[in-house]
């Protein structure tokens, strides 16, 4: 299994050799270094924790100062489950792994936390169409219309109404390598990565 950290860029586009222009998404990944193996005999579970970016020391707790040790200061750490053994058979603390693991051509699955959107009304947040726009009407063209339960008196948990919209972690499968620059840490993938620039994204093979 491959894994990486990285942060969302922007977006940009790029031509194939038809002249077709390709819509990319440019994220600055890797390295990543591994801070801890987790193994079913001694935590339960099968997992790789990787440490990704630079903190002050300063701003870094104690404990989690003697959990790193001197493989360095980490701003983000972050767990990947293995399904298969086979997988982490060789990964040891201190291993440090970039963009040479993955190809051009590669297809993976990309997590990171949706752009927030604030409080949205249910036209904007779920679709609805909103009240008819005739002649007569009046404030209602974006109203959710009747939210009438029968004879409940609460409302029903999960009913689609106005609320707080983003904010979510998205899982985007199959995105395609474009481009790859090893030392400048630049990966480009085929299509959009949810977030908005800055973000931080797990990259997955």
């Amino acid at each position: 299994m491959k894994f990486i950290l990285g942060i969302k860029k922007n977006m940009a586009q790029v031509f194939d050799d038809k002249g077709n222009a390709n819509p990319v998404t440019v994220l600055n990944a890797g390295p990543v270094v591994v801070t801890q193996v987790k193994s079913k005999k001694s935590d339960g579970y099968e997992a790789v924790q990787v440490g990704y970016g630079e903190k002050k020391p300063k701003n870094i707790s104690k404990a989690v100062k003697g959990h790193l040790k001197d493989l360095g200061n980490f701003r983000y750490l972050k767990e990947y489950r293995i399904e298969d053994e086979k997988d982490a058979a060789g990964v040891k603390v201190g291993d440090k792994f970039d963009l040479s693991v993955f190809n051009i051509g590669d297809i993976l699955t990309v997590s990171s936390v949706s752009k927030g959107k604030g409080f949205q009304g249910v036209v904007k947040r779920h679709g609805f169409k909103g009240g008819p726009r005739s002649h007569g009407q009046k404030h209602s063209e974006r109203e959710p219309g009747s939210i009438s339960q029968g004879l409940r008196t609460s409302i029903r948990s999960g009913m689609r109404m106005a609320g707080r919209m983003g904010g979510n972690r998205v899982t985007v499968k199959n995105l395609k390598v474009t481009q790859i620059d090893p030392q400048n840490n630049i990966l480009l993938l085929k299509g959009a990565v949810p977030g908005r620039r800055g973000t931080v994204v797990e990259i997955r093979g």
